[in-house]
């Protein structure tokens, strides 16, 4: 739909999707083809070493630059994928507390938790912060070691720096098209048949090739899902028909949150499809929207 559109209003895409921008993890993230692209410029997808792990920051950044450059050779950014925090932030044009992995400020609180634990941390973020406290578990380290990490740096707390953040106009003026099946039983067969087709492209000799790289298990990019479970495969925890299984299940789930967190916009205008979906009533559907709102 991304490419459709882009040729139909003069566009190039922007992918937001949070695995896509890792280099050889085209299988497990069904990174789009050349074949797919159709001679349409994509931007963010293999930007990244798999070694890296990116902060939403960071993609606004980097990603901010390609919509600025899309906008000044006067063609249309079209931003495409399923990782809503990223969409919202590139959106907004959220600024973002300093700090980030690696710097110093990070490091001291990584050996406070190390020595001292997470209980001890998330109850001093609860003096500085209770509010932002009593959203976080014990479970929530990164978030915890975060939010102290920015009051550490500017002496504010993340919950007033995310209030200021929120008060500010959007960047970009956004037209939102969401996909999505009329049953709900369709999306999970059409999700189990990505997998499958995952699996039969090489999914488990793409997670080899990149362990064999030098990529470490505990990388961020191989705690996605597809990655997390054919490495069990590899490391013979997991046969490949259970990881196929538990595959399908994670994927499953998070296809619920995707639709979760998009069903908070009441801006998205939806488009369902039935169990096969008519892609050019779709298209048509669409095209006919975002006409009816200015873009020619």
């Amino acid at each position: 739909m991304g490419v459709a559109l882009c040729k139909r209003f003069g566009g190039e895409v922007v992918s937001v999707d949070s695995m896509q921008i890792y280099r050889g993890m085209t299988i497990g993230t069904a990174a789009p083809t050349p074949e797919e692209m159709d001679g349409v410029p994509h931007h963010m997808i293999a930007v990244a070493d798999p070694k890296e792990s990116w902060s939403v920051a960071k993609y606004v950044e980097r990603a901010d630059a390609c919509v600025q450059s899309i906008l000044a050779r006067g063609k249309l950014p079209v931003l495409v994928g399923g990782t809503g925090l990223w969409l919202d932030a590139l959106v907004r044009g959220n600024e973002f507390a300093p700090g980030s992995q690696g710097e110093k400020a990070r490091l001291m609180l990584q050996k406070r938790l190390d020595s001292e634990g997470v209980a001890v941390l998330l109850e001093e973020l609860r003096q500085i912060d209770p509010e932002a406290a009593a959203k976080l578990h014990l479970k929530d380290e990164k978030r915890i070691l975060r939010a102290l990490e920015v009051y550490a740096q500017t002496g504010e707390t993340i919950t007033a720096h995310n209030a200021k953040t929120r008060e500010k106009p959007s960047r970009y003026e956004a037209l939102y098209i969401g996909l999505d099946f009329v049953d709900r039983q369709a999306l999970r067969d059409r999700i189990d048949k990505r997998v499958d087709a995952m699996v039969q492209q090489g999914l488990l000799q793409e997670v080899r090739e990149l362990l064999a790289s030098g990529l470490p298990r505990d990388a961020t990019a191989l705690q996605a899902i597809g990655y997390k479970q054919f490495l069990g495969v590899s490391e013979g925890l997991l046969t490949e028909k259970e990881a196929v299984e538990e595959v399908k299940l994670r994927s499953r789930q998070y296809a619920k949150r995707q639709l979760t967190w998009l069903r908070r916009n009441p801006d998205i205008h939806w488009i369902y499809w039935e169990k096969e979906p008519d892609f050019s009533a779709g298209l048509q559907n669409a095209t006919e929207y975002l006409t009816a709102r200015g873009l020619r």
